[in-house]
């Protein structure tokens, strides 16, 4: 694969509660992901992106949910999520703080 089509695995990074417990706890980042994306494809787009060293790559499909619109049932698509862990001495800084 070339750079462009690595970089566009990578959707977006999840921020949530969980997802900040993980990242101080473990070390570990998580990212909204492109789907048909594996685990080696994600590592090489995290490292080229980010500049760091993935120590490993775990991956869930998360499916999406049955909500009512106007009295409507519908279904929200569902997506995959990577948690992505860095090897110790490297760190992503989403905010560019310094």
């Amino acid at each position: 694969m070339n750079q462009e089509q690595l970089i566009t695995l990578l959707h977006e990074p999840c921020v949530s509660e969980k997802s900040t417990m993980v990242a101080d706890k473990y070390n570990q980042f998580v990212f909204k992901v492109s789907s048909h994306a594996n685990k080696l494809q994600i590592k090489k787009a995290v490292e080229k992106m980010f500049e760091v060293e993935v120590s490993s790559v775990q991956i869930s499909n998360v499916k999406g949910k049955n909500k009512m619109f106007k009295n409507e049932p519908g279904r929200r698509s569902g997506w995959k999520k990577a948690y992505v862990k860095l090897k110790p001495g490297h760190d992503i800084d989403f905010m560019g703080a310094k």
